[in-house]
């Protein structure tokens, strides 16, 4: 899979393991990812967890047939961060034909819980040429 050119990119998202039951992603809590008072900005922790969860359904299906869509994602932020890693844990509650559901934790270096989310993802045929 290549992302270049993306959204990861932009916020400085790295993967540090993908398998179909865990996908595990990292992402700095800098200049990039902060918001106006200096904490790490809400809609970046959803970011995250959508790209977790995208990459995640992305690893269930056969790509060249199949695209993946969040459909829904919800998130509850629990701690404040200004600086260092956050890290999103994604594990698939259901995979299904036509979507599924990611839970996604973010966690800080010390395993603190910062952010909890859920995301639908929708699973939608590739139009043939």
């Amino acid at each position: 899979m290549e992302f270049n050119q993306t959204l990861m990119e932009a916020l400085g998202i790295e993967i540090k393991s993908l398998d179909k039951n865990l996908v595990v992603l990292t992402m700095p809590v800098d200049e990039r990812t902060r918001q106006p008072a200096g904490y790490l900005h809400g809609g970046a922790s959803v970011a995250l967890a959508e790209t977790a969860a995208s990459i995640g359904a992305m690893t269930n299906i056969d790509t060249t047939t199949f695209n993946v869509f969040g459909m829904e994602i919800n998130a509850n932020h629990i701690r404040s961060k200004r600086e260092g890693t956050v890290t999103a844990l994604a594990k698939p509650l259901h995979i299904g034909k036509n979507s599924m559901v990611w839970e996604i934790q973010i966690v800080d270096e010390g395993e603190k819980l910062v952010c909890i989310s859920r995301c639908t993802i929708g699973i939608v045929p590739k139009k043939q040429s």
